[in-house]
């Protein structure tokens, strides 16, 4: 069904929580107007597993793979994640800031994290997004536009140009923003 955002927890209705410690409260008279869109698998190219959760929450083993040597100490999140199956998790409020956009700016603004809510997409460079994803992003959107002043959207890629690239060039952005047209993103 519909996703909705409670006004007082910033909890996502709907999503499983998984509360994760890498996050703090956005500065001062700061409320998200940009929304990022992130490609996230581990290890790349798999799916399904909990390694997402365990990184969000700095539980990933770094002996479990060789690329979560590489990755396990980072001290990342997320707002939210929309997993292959639509289901989401939320890692951190919405009110909150989430470190999600490491070196980044927008519209001239630098430290997107201070203004924006960050959405996961479970998947990677080489393989298309899902339609139940597709789904569940609009759905998400239409909930955190009706919560928050949000006035854009944006990639990683768009806000860390030449440092990350995704959700990456097999994300529609032409089918999601027609599918979100109305909230006026």
């Amino acid at each position: 069904g519909p996703l909705a955002v409670d006004p007082r927890s910033g909890l996502i209705l709907g999503a499983r929580q998984c509360p994760s410690p890498n996050c703090d409260d956005r500065p001062p008279g700061v409320a998200p107007d940009l929304v990022v869109l992130h490609g996230i698998s581990l290890p790349p190219g798999d799916y399904g597993g909990p390694w997402i959760d365990r990184l969000f929450t700095n539980e990933l083993p770094a002996d479990g793979h060789p690329y979560f040597a590489e990755v396990a100490a980072l001290r990342v999140s997320a707002h939210a994640l929309v997993r292959r199956d639509g289901g989401v998790v939320q890692y951190v409020p919405c009110h909150r800031r989430a470190w999600h956009a490491g070196v980044s700016s927008w519209e001239g603004r630098e430290r997107c994290n201070d203004y924006s809510i960050g959405i996961e997409l479970e998947g990677s460079s080489e393989a298309r997004f899902t339609d139940a994803q597709y789904l569940r992003l609009a759905s998400l959107t239409r909930a955190l536009c009706a919560r928050h002043p949000l006035r854009w959207v944006a990639g990683h890629s768009d806000i860390a140009p030449g440092r990350k690239d995704d959700p990456g060039p097999l994300f529609d952005w032409s089918r999601y923003l027609s599918s979100i047209r109305d909230t006026g993103l």
